[in-house]
């Protein structure tokens, strides 16, 4: 059985290369290539699959080290006939769409029906598109990077001490599937926020 997949997986690898010419078919990538397994439900086979470099893939697979300027990349890729392709561009730009940008080229990208399907069943659709939009408590549309002031008294699980109201949060990043949570620094701690208590600065 491990001879065979390993057979298997040689030939997915071998027509992803064809495929692709050798490039990472997201960023264009040359170097550090492998298979990826586009979820869910794979079955191993070049259509099911993408030829992705380390860079791509750690991002995809570790939302916290995501670098938002690394997926302009994708204003090229998301136009690929493949998809496979497709799917990993509607879900890399869904993620990241709070950035702005991404959402205007999601605007843009077209998927039929059986790819939108499979896109949105990564996880990364239904209520995950609504997972990007992390809104403060006057609903204004929070980024990473953003600086908030909290608008009240919160007492930190764990931490013993109380983060108190009007302490700004800098440099805040978004918790990616919960449209609920960001993360902040507060005293030297790292911790989780409710939306609803933070208000954005400036």
């Amino acid at each position: 059985m491990g001879a065979r997949t390993l057979e298997t997986r040689m030939t997915t690898e071998q027509a992803l290369h064809a495929r692709s010419g050798s490039t990472c078919e997201l960023c264009g990538a040359t170097a550090g290539l492998d298979v990826y397994e586009v979820p869910p439900g794979t079955d191993g086979s070049a259509e099911r699959c993408v030829l992705l470099c380390a860079t791509c893939r750690e991002q995809i697979e570790n939302p916290d080290k995501v670098d938002a300027n690394h997926w302009r990349c994708l204003n090229d890729s998301m136009w690929s006939q493949v998809p496979a392709v497709q799917v990993m561009a509607w879900r890399m730009l869904t993620r990241l769409s709070g950035e702005g940008w991404p959402q205007a080229l999601l605007d843009m990208l077209y998927l039929d029906d059986e790819t939108r399907a499979w896109a949105e069943a990564g996880g990364t659709g239904g209520e995950a598109e609504e997972a990007v939009r992390h809104v403060d408590s006057n609903g204004a549309l929070l980024a990473a990077g953003d600086t908030v002031i909290l608008i009240k008294d919160l007492d930190v699980k764990g931490a013993n001490f109380t983060a108190k109201r009007g302490t700004a949060v800098r440099n805040i990043s978004l918790v990616a599937d919960n449209p609920e949570h960001i993360e902040g620094r507060v005293e030297g701690q790292q911790i989780v926020i409710l939306t609803k208590f933070v208000k954005k600065s400036g």
